[in-house]
């Protein structure tokens, strides 16, 4: 009897082994179907993903081919078109200017009008008045009217002279006026040379006070305005304020000479200015591919632990203000410590020393662009920058 249970017990065992066994061959052909079912569907997407990157790369030889060119040419059309805006707003500019002008001298004009339609309405109502009159009386009016106009008569002779009184007063105020602006140019000069040379005036620490001075000249009259906007804009970008200003020609505002105009300036300290022009040169000089003849990329001369403080407004004024020298035939501009020379075809800029600007204030070279040149080729290597070839890049 248990021999017989075993064997039973052994065929269920078997029958059981064999069942299992065609589970897993089951569960293994639907594994195999499935990971081929994969192998497909990744296959399938490779050849979408080729197919897609084929188009991208068509599509990006067609954009660098045809689009790319075309907005690079609607960009430099754009920038003409800029440009001419910009000289039509100029010309819109000086046409209002004019008009406004025109118009107050029409509104005096027509207060003028008024006040003798005014008169001419009194003498209507007068020669109403003298037709509802008698003739005695006119006849009497008349013969005062003659008598005033006959007084009149005896006192031209007095008012002429009163007009020439009144001329040499005027002659007199304006040499007063003269004297006057001399007066302050002169106090305003030993502000300036007070600050240069480090001794106190006046009450300290007056934030208003005269520190630096300005000059500007250049030969080419049809420049003149444009120079001293760029050159005013670059003084306020600098956070300088205009205290005074002067415009004179060689010979005493001789008719038809260049002007020489003079800026007495405010707000900052030279040694400051100093070292923000200086900065400001360095990154203007590191534009160039190498450095020029004298031609200096060394630190700023700053005290220490002071940086400067620069935004990109005050470089892109000092940079249109050295283009428009660049167009100048000859031309000196000169901010506190800071001097640009345009003369023959070089253009320089040096930041001077206090004892330098007072050298060369006492030579009198910031009027002659030549002469300039040559005193500023002669400073040190770290004070002077050859901005020609820089300011000839386009």
């Amino acid at each position: 009897m248990t021999t017989v249970i075993l064997v039973v017990m052994c065929v269920v065992v078997g029958a059981l082994e064999l069942y299992a066994g065609k589970q897993s061959k089951d569960q293994s052909r639907a594994f195999v179907r499935r990971i081929d079912e994969l192998n497909e569907q990744v296959a399938k997407q490779n050849t979408v993903l080729v197919t897609v990157g084929e188009q991208l790369t068509t599509e990006l030889s067609k954009v660098k081919r045809e689009v790319l060119p075309a907005l690079d040419s609607r960009l430099r059309q754009n920038t003409g078109q800029v440009e001419e805006l910009a000289v039509l707003v100029h010309q819109a500019d000086e046409y209002l200017r004019l008009q406004a002008t025109r118009l107050h001298d029409l509104e005096k004009q027509r207060v003028t009008l008024a006040a003798l339609r005014r008169k001419l309405g009194e003498v209507e109502t007068s020669m109403r008045s003298l037709d509802r009159a008698a003739t005695g009386a006119v006849e009497g009016k008349v013969d005062t009217a003659l008598d005033r106009l006959a007084d009149l008569e005896r006192g031209g002779a007095e008012i002429l002279e009163l007009q020439r009184t009144l001329t040499r007063t005027l002659e007199d105020v304006e040499d007063v006026v003269t004297e006057l602006l001399q007066f302050t140019e002169g106090e305003l000069d030993e502000a300036v040379t007070s600050s240069l040379t480090g001794q106190p005036r006046g009450v300290e620490g007056d934030a208003a006070a005269v520190t630096a001075t300005g000059r500007l000249w250049t030969r080419d009259e049809q420049l003149d305005d444009i120079l001293a906007e760029m050159y005013e804009r670059c003084v306020r970008t600098a956070r300088l304020n205009i205290r005074f200003r002067t415009v004179e020609g060689p010979d005493g505002l001789a008719p038809g000479a260049p002007d020489r105009r003079r800026y007495f300036l405010a707000g900052h300290s030279v040694e400051d200015l100093a070292g923000e022009f200086t900065a400001l040169l360095i990154s203007t000089g590191a534009d160039l591919p190498h450095n020029g003849n004298g031609l200096s990329r060394g630190r700023s001369v700053l005290p220490p632990g002071v940086e400067p403080v620069r935004t990109p407004q005050d470089e892109a004024a000092l940079k249109a203000l050295l283009r428009t020298l660049q167009e100048s035939t000859g031309a000196v501009a000169q901010i506190g410590p800071l001097m640009a020379v345009r003369a023959r075809e070089e253009l320089l800029c040096a930041v001077l020393t206090p004892p330098q600007s007072l050298e060369l204030e006492s030579d009198d070279v910031y009027w002659d662009p030549a002469a300039a040149a040559v005193r500023l080729r002669r400073l040190p290597s770290h004070q002077l920058w050859d901005l020609t070839s820089w300011a000839a890049t386009p």
